[in-house]
């Protein structure tokens, strides 16, 4: 039977077929997409947020919370989504493992139900925990999907297109929070009455989901790397390739099965013990972090707030939110269809070092823009290039990355540890950048600007090259290149250094340029 299936050769390798499309799509759709509208779905109704705490806090406590203890309840219910992010991200490695990648995807989807219904009901209760309980809630699953939904079009992607497939999610991120945004508008559910009907929205593609994604193959290195079903794998690369000799891919994989023979699935412990792979694991260590400490999700989560204090009319600023929106959707279908092309290294690279020009521009027009008033245009400007940096490429390279760098063995673990600390850079600047704005003014993107500059100039020193390659060739790529990283090590060191004396110069400098414009 086997050999029956396998016998069709008359396709180009690493097709993209519609099968393939459609399922990155619905994956991307009600798991991805839900990430991205709910980073910036809390951004236009803040304020309508912050008066329904104060009047249930009033009738139910006979309390009424200054303007500081309500930017504190406004910045758990933004960072709290973190929290349940973290929370799911814990849960992947177990959950993938039992129920699969497409399994989990589904079953997940249950939260969002949750999350939706309490959210939804949150203002008729007079409830503010009802809000935040939600916004947990669909973290949650987030958390999960965030990590679960590049593993699986990883491991169903041909090795010609998992870049390709692999940022789709970060498109569909991007298109996630360009709808909150639009939706958010004052003319369509940026009401004060209906702030409970935009956050609970996200039922609706988790519900297209849990009714169509159930239709669709398992991943085929589960199927046979974990479960040692070989008809069952050959049965679902037929129906992702629909033609063409997947003799090949079939051959691969047992490869790597009968180098894992010996091995069973590693926990987080296993896999951060394991010299072999500790290259591999400092580099999702960094990637991660990186990607949300960059400043983005300072961006996503107090646009409007940014742009009011660059100077921007009230009644515009929703519409200039709307249109980085915009910009944030055209450079994710830029980083997808460019990817293939110029590889991983170049997207991270140069999208990292992009935002960290644009911070260092949002501090510098930042403290000119009272002297100067064409700086605020500068400010918004700067504000676009970080988002179109960002998504171009840290956007979702990281998450492509980390299937990449691991065996089956250790994917799971390696995206638990990845999610966590995702999850965990992502709550502490929604929680933490409120009072670090108030506290440092603009030189805050300083520090932003810094850890973009670092990120870049780790990447060109230690990570290779993945485009088109297996995942055991990458594995043998990496015990090659290892020596290579020692050969750097000084000169990395010189470069980091020299990146930490440019960030305390230029902070140095903007001070006593304010100070002799002031």
């Amino acid at each position: 039977m086997a050999e029956e299936l396998l016998s069709e050769n008359d396709a180009k390798e690493g097709q993209l077929t519609k099968s393939l499309l459609a399922v990155a799509f619905l994956a991307s759709f009600g798991s991805s997409m839900l990430y991205g509208f709910n980073l910036a779905v809390v951004n236009s109704p803040a304020q309508y947020i912050k008066d329904f705490y104060n009047e249930s806090l009033v009738e139910s406590y006979n309390w009424t919370p200054d303007e500081q203890n309500l930017t504190l309840l406004y910045s758990v219910t933004v960072s709290i989504f973190a929290i349940g992010g973290m929370t799911g991200a814990l849960l992947v490695g177990k959950l993938v493992t039992r129920y699969g990648r497409k399994g989990t995807l589904v079953k997940s989807s249950v939260l969002v139900f949750i999350g939706g219904a309490l959210m939804a009901f949150s203002r008729r209760c007079r409830l503010p925990s009802m809000v935040i309980l939600g916004r947990y809630i669909t973290g949650i699953h987030s958390g999960i999907c965030l990590s679960v939904v590049p593993m699986y079009l990883g491991e169903i992607a041909p090795k010609s297109l998992r870049g390709f497939l692999g940022l789709i999610p970060s498109l569909h991120i991007c298109l996630g929070v360009f709808i909150a945004q639009v939706l958010g508008l004052d003319d369509l559910l940026g009401k004060e009455e209906d702030w409970p009907l935009l956050l609970s929205l996200v039922v609706f593609p988790a519900l297209v989901q849990v009714v169509l994604l159930p239709w669709f193959p398992e991943s085929p290195r589960y199927l046979l790397i974990e479960k040692g079903n070989v008809h069952a794998t050959i049965s679902a690369l037929k129906w992702f390739r629909k033609k063409g000799n997947i003799q090949a891919e079939v051959e691969e994989m047992q490869e790597e099965q009968r180098s894992l023979s010996s091995i069973q699935t590693y926990s987080v412990c296993g896999l951060l013990q394991d010299r072999c792979v500790r290259w591999q694991v400092i580099t999702i260590v960094v990637l991660n972090i990186g990607m949300q400490l960059s400043g983005i999700d300072a961006i996503w989560f107090y646009t409007n707030e940014i742009f009011k204090n660059a100077g921007i009319q009230e009644p515009l600023i929703q519409y200039t939110t709307v249109g980085t929106g915009a910009i944030e959707v055209i450079s994710g279908v830029l980083g997808c269809f460019t990817i293939e092309r110029v590889g991983r290294r170049p997207l991270i690279i140069g999208g990292f070092l992009f935002m960290g020009i644009c911070c260092a521009g949002i501090t510098v027009s930042a403290l000119f823009q009272t002297r100067l008033a064409f700086m605020r245009y500068i400010s918004v400007g700067c504000v676009v290039g970080i988002i179109a940096g960002f998504c171009i490429g840290p956007a979702g390279v990281p998450f492509l990355i980390t299937a990449e760098l691991f065996k089956q063995s250790h994917r799971p673990a390696a995206y638990t540890v990845a999610g966590v600390l995702n999850w965990l850079s992502n709550f502490t600047i929604g929680f933490i950048f409120p009072f670090l704005e108030i506290a440092t003014g603009p030189y805050c993107y300083l520090i932003f600007c810094a850890i973009c500059f670092g990120v870049a100039i780790y990447t060109i020193f230690v990570i290779p090259e993945t485009k088109n390659k297996t995942f055991m060739e990458i594995s043998q790529m990496f015990v090659t290149y290892l020596p290579l990283l020692h050969v750097y090590t000084v000169e990395l060191k010189t470069l980091v250094y020299v990146c930490e004396i440019m960030s305390f110069l230029s902070f140095r400098l903007s001070v006593i340029l304010s100070l002799f414009f002031a």
